[in-house]
């Protein structure tokens, strides 16, 4: 026989857990190395993601 997994849903608090400061506009900035470069501007920019969220801003430098 198998081993049974009891199978248990997330509470409301873990679903949510770090998205509740983001939409209220206080995000965690972190910078993000991997394209440092902008086509469209033309220069160096800072490319900076929310490490909760996921939600990306750019900076020009």
């Amino acid at each position: 026989m198998s081993d049974v997994i009891p199978f248990k849903r997330p509470t409301v608090r873990q679903r949510h857990r770090g998205n509740t400061l983001c939409r209220h506009g206080h995000h965690k900035w972190k910078i993000d190395k991997e394209r440092v470069f902008d086509t469209k501007q033309g220069r160096l920019v800072t490319r900076l993601r929310c490490e909760r969220c996921g939600a990306t801003r750019i900076r020009a430098l």
